[in-house]
């Protein structure tokens, strides 16, 4: 069985910035996970590319092993 949620090497650039840089998760079927960080560090960033809503720079998301 894949995966619930798989990332591999997630990046993301706004122009100079780089908001995030080359991450990597992976959850379990059942999993729990929570983001937490300072204002400003990527995680609604980090967020909105799992959801689909921003499109990385680089790296791969996959949702029961699909893209």
């Amino acid at each position: 069985m894949p995966r619930k949620l798989e990332i591999t090497g997630l990046s993301k650039r706004f122009g100079d910035l780089e908001a995030l840089q080359s991450i990597d998760v992976a959850v379990e079927q059942g999993e729990f996970i929570s983001v937490v960080g300072p204002s400003g560090c990527g995680k609604t960033t980090f967020l909105r590319m799992v959801a689909g809503l921003e499109t990385a720079t680089s790296g791969t998301i996959l949702l029961d092993g699909a893209p």
